[in-house]
């Protein structure tokens, strides 16, 4: 019981105050529309919306989760208020999930904004969103541990989005989020198939588009393979780093 209400504030100091905040509200808004008008505008027309959606969710996930963990951790550690969890009567790894946690919820909102523009302009109805739900979930999770990974290794919040944009922009083009990994040149495929970014993408492109790689079944059991050994890797260094 402990422990749950450990959880539970923790998680809504977060959500109260970073996700809260007007810039971060606007940020998950402002930032894949303008991507989708970019990328509508480059293309002159020739691009259908439908195509654009998975990777418009996906990077949506990606820089919202990573940006949010990546500044706030490394905020938190630099006022000291970080060093009073570790210190709390809770488990390193209670702690993991209830900071990710605000990471990912703030996540899976900023993905299904591109999905309510574009509503406006297509018909969603052909959507298998039961595949969508599960790979926007999985994204979340995996970009969320992913910046919490990052943090551990930032002292300063500058550091934080330095490594974090290491991470990100490549994943751009290297995940099929807007290229598809088919038009890769050979010898980038091998990295691409590296990244958690790519099976999830992979799961929206057959959700939304029917076009996908791998079946869905196994692309979900690749990211959860990710989820696992990310998690494992934060509880690790939080561990090493942070209390011994």
């Amino acid at each position: 019981m402990e422990t749950a209400i450990a959880f539970w504030n923790i998680l809504r100091k977060d959500i109260k105050n970073y996700y809260l905040k007007p810039p971060n509200i606007s940020w998950g808004i402002i930032f894949p529309l303008s991507w989708t008008l970019m990328q509508l505008i480059r293309s002159q027309g020739n691009i259908e919306i439908i195509d654009l959606l998975p990777g418009l969710m996906a990077m949506s996930v990606l820089f919202g989760t990573t940006s949010m963990l990546a500044v706030t951790i490394t905020f938190e550690r630099r006022g000291r208020s970080f060093d009073r969890l570790l210190i709390a009567p809770i488990s390193v790894s209670t702690l993991v999930l209830a900071k990710i946690l605000g990471a990912i919820i703030f996540g899976i909102i900023n993905a299904f904004i591109p999905v309510v523009f574009a509503a406006f302009f297509i018909n969603l109805s052909g959507i298998n969103w039961a595949a969508v739900v599960i790979a926007v979930i999985l994204i979340a999770a995996t970009c969320a541990l992913l910046g919490l990974l990052i943090a551990i290794s930032a002292k300063e919040v500058f550091e934080a989005q330095t490594f974090s944009n290491f991470f990100r922009f490549p994943m751009l083009f290297l995940c099929g989020l807007f290229i598809p990994i088919e038009k890769l040149p050979a010898v980038l495929k091998p990295i691409s198939f590296c990244l958690p970014l790519t099976y999830g993408t992979d799961i929206l492109n057959g959700a939304i588009t029917g076009s996908s790689i791998f079946n869905a079944v196994f692309n979900i059991f690749i990211m959860l393979v990710f989820v696992v050994l990310l998690f494992y890797l934060c509880h690790k260094n939080i561990r090493k780093k942070w209390i011994l």
